[in-house]
């Protein structure tokens, strides 16, 4: 499968400069977007990956493209002995995440920082774990952010990487595709008030390394020991990714 880059509104401005203005102006009906259009079921995903996460004991964990935190929450609850910082580049997502971390009463346990993926601000080795719940798909340039969470994971740390995939069995390949190029846009473009933002949204996903080929970019920005485990008959799909305890 061939990458190509896929963006909200321009196709010849900066996709980093657009994701940005396009999660500021959606970040007030993001979240009942999601529970809408999801069904709920990413929720579930999301517990998926945090129990994957606990077995691993991480102290430090960095939730990248943190959005409105709902991962971040999740891994600072459920695993209790780690400090967790969220960073993403949307103000606007931040906003709303301070909000329901302090909620929670989880502001000693949850950092956030405004910043860019593909420019992590943290040194070498800083974290045992990082995950990305549906942010990788919007990378501007997907290996040099993955090399950046490569570099700031402990030798031995894992990726957790949770993102959309398509579904290959029928008859749900068809309904999936319907769905999402059908009802998906109108219900948030109405919703959202942003026609592009959910247009962008299958647009990106079916432009977008799944399976195997998503396996193939992890192990060449230095990651090992890939697991792939596909989740709702395909739509999503968790990938935990190793790095190597020792450069070789």
């Amino acid at each position: 499968m061939m990458e190509r880059t896929v963006k909200p509104y321009d196709p010849s401005g900066s996709k980093k400069a657009q994701v940005r203005e396009m999660f500021d102006r959606i970040s007030p009906r993001y979240d009942f977007l999601n529970r809408l259009l999801s069904a709920g079921i990413d929720r579930g995903w999301r517990r998926k990956l945090v129990r994957r996460m606990k077995a691993q004991h991480p102290r430090r964990i960095l939730d990248i493209a943190t959005g409105t935190g709902d991962l971040a929450l999740l891994e600072a609850r459920h695993i209790p002995q780690a400090r967790v910082t969220g960073l993403d580049i949307s103000e606007g997502m931040l906003e709303i995440a301070r909000k329901k971390i302090e909620k929670a009463g989880l502001t000693g346990r949850v950092d956030l920082v405004a910043g860019d993926a593909e420019n992590l601000p943290f040194d070498d080795e800083s974290f045992e774990a990082a995950s990305v719940a549906f942010g990788v798909r919007n990378f501007e340039d997907l290996d040099r952010g993955l090399r950046e969470i490569a570099r700031i994971l402990v030798p031995g740390g894992y990726a957790y990487i949770l993102e959309f995939s398509q579904p290959q069995k029928t008859p749900f390949k068809q309904a999936y595709r319907w769905y999402s190029t059908r009802v998906l846009p109108a219900l948030g473009q109405w919703i959202s008030g942003d026609p592009a933002a959910y247009t962008y949204l299958p647009e990106s996903i079916a432009a977008f390394p799944y399976g195997k080929e998503m396996e193939k970019v992890l192990r060449r920005n230095g990651f090992t020991d890939v697991e792939i485990r596909p989740l709702t008959f395909g739509i999503a799909t968790l990938y935990l990714a190793k790095k190597p305890e020792q450069n070789v």
